[in-house]
């Protein structure tokens, strides 16, 4: 700030206040780029692959019209382009586009340490949510300081509405999920999709959905919720898993 806007006191008078796109602040230009809540969220589903409008729909919950205007305002800005697949007209990410992932990824690891369970007290548990969406979103909720050193590969295996398999792979501190059957699976777990997503968002007690056989796990004694945060919901067990990951099938633990 030049030396002629402060006043002998220090105090900046109140007319000479500049506007805010006369400060130079890299978090407040950032955000006038990408501040708008839609934003990240739909460059974190376009950073693993193209995508149809639909599927960007079923994925989010947002409006077609909001929607529209969205990809619209994120192809103006470089963020997102128009692609052709087959006879299909989907989205993806730009280069520039990607560059938005650490930040996307920062966004939502806070999210789930500091304000996950608030959001949860103040409107609910996820009663919409998806299979798909909970082990898309288990990068966030990776246990950073349990993942040191580990090497481990996850089936998951889910029958019914939503249902499909998933390889979950964690590779010394990160984690990789993807769409198919694992090569070489530690654990494998096999259930109704909806059991699955009960048990992940804690509806379902995860020893209880064993015992009446709704779901199977075979291989190690590894356990998802030993590796990943648990998606809270109000009334559950919640009980803290063993060290070791072992014993879920043995202990009342929200395991998905």
């Amino acid at each position: 700030m030049p030396p002629e806007m402060v006043s002998a006191s220090g105090s900046v008078p109140s007319r000479e206040i500049p506007r805010p796109n006369d400060v130079f602040d890299p978090v407040a230009r950032g955000l006038d780029l990408i501040g708008d809540r839609w934003t990240l969220v739909l460059v974190r589903h376009l950073l693993s692959g193209p995508r149809g409008f639909q599927e960007l729909r079923s994925r989010t919950g947002i409006t077609p019209r909001v929607l529209s205007s969205r990809l619209r305002q994120l192809a103006s800005q470089g963020l997102v382009e128009s692609v052709a697949q087959g006879s299909r007209s989907l989205y993806a990410v730009t280069a520039r586009g990607r560059t938005l992932e650490p930040i996307i990824a920062a966004v939502a690891r806070w999210w789930v340490a500091h304000a996950m369970e608030e959001h949860v007290d103040a409107v609910g548990p996820f009663t919409e949510t998806s299979a798909q969406s909970v082990l898309e979103s288990l990068p966030f909720l990776l246990r950073e300081e349990r993942v040191r050193g580990v090497d481990l590969t996850f089936e998951i295996r889910l029958e019914g509405q939503g249902g499909g398999v998933w390889a979950v792979r964690i590779v010394d501190g990160s984690c990789r999920v993807e769409r198919g059957f694992a090569e070489h699976a530690d654990v494998r777990y096999t259930a109704e999709a909806r059991v699955w997503c009960a048990v992940a968002t804690g509806f379902l007690d995860a020893r209880e959905a064993y015992r009446k056989g709704l779901f199977n796990k075979d291989g190690g004694p590894a356990a998802l919720d030993h590796y990943f945060h648990q998606i809270p919901h109000p009334g559950s067990p919640g009980a803290e898993p063993a060290p070791d990951g072992s014993g879920s099938e043995d202990q009342p633990r929200r395991e998905p």
